[in-house]
């Protein structure tokens, strides 16, 4: 719940009487999704960078990432985090939040550390920097287990793509990292389709592209909805992505 200012010239004289002028309780319901935006960033970004690690343009033109790292991956991911914050959603705020950081911390170490790093350990901090990111994601897996089948899915993809690029990193095998580059533009493909679906979803006022919303039953075991019935939140109706703490 947040709140907008209003001056007593912009409330109506039918409302003037029975609410005050000044600060007005809105509720989150009334601010738009910030997911599909977060997911379109983080996945634009992530599948450029990837069609750098899996070779399929050269090496020289790897600096294209970056602006979109800073600006698209970064920021705009940051501000969807940040607007998760307002719709008092815990699992967005920290995954959009944190992943724009990464993408903007990633812009800093590419464009102004590695360069100045011993060549003969900088594998080290490369593998190091992508090894955390990794464990971050693991345990954001198991968060997004009560999310959808779209976003856990990303999720999987993600966690596999950093172990892959770690592993290929602190192997110093090239061909290591190009595995994690592919398996990159998965991850980035999916989270395309998840912000497409949020999107679309949420502009048609139905569901047209599921996303599948994740439950467990009273024994722990895991099912998946089928956006329809039960299964189906308030949230998911309106289009709007699902994740804990809407």
């Amino acid at each position: 719940m947040t709140y907008v200012s209003r001056r007593p010239d912009e409330v109506g004289p039918e409302a003037r009487e029975g609410e005050p002028a000044g600060p007005r309780f809105m509720s989150h319901r009334e601010i738009a999704d910030p997911a599909p935006l977060g997911l379109a960033a983080f996945a634009m970004t992530t599948v450029v960078l990837s069609v750098v690690n899996a070779d399929l343009i050269p090496a020289a033109l790897a600096t294209v990432v970056l602006p979109l790292a800073l600006f698209y991956g970064g920021l705009a991911q940051l501000l969807a985090g940040m607007w998760e914050f307002v719709r008092n959603n815990t699992f967005g705020a920290l995954a959009f939040s944190s992943f724009g950081a990464f993408w903007l911390a990633y812009a800093g170490y590419a464009r102004f550390i590695a360069p100045d790093l011993p060549k003969s350990t900088a594998y080290q901090a490369t593998g190091l920097f992508l090894a955390v990111w990794g464990f971050f994601t693991l345990y954001m897996l198991v968060a997004s287990l009560r999310t959808t089948a779209a976003v856990a899915l990303v999720f999987l993809t993600l966690f596999v793509t950093f172990a892959i690029l770690a592993s290929g990193e602190l192997a110093q095998n090239h061909q290591i990292v190009k595995i994690g580059g592919y398996v990159g533009i998965l991850t980035g493909a999916v989270a395309w389709y998840a912000s497409f679906a949020g999107v679309t979803n949420a502009t048609w006022k139905r569901t047209v592209l599921p996303t599948r919303p994740l439950e467990f039953s009273h024994n722990g075991s895991a099912r998946g909805g089928d956006g329809q019935g039960d299964g189906q939140t308030r949230s998911q109706t309106r289009g709007e992505t699902a994740a804990p703490g809407r």
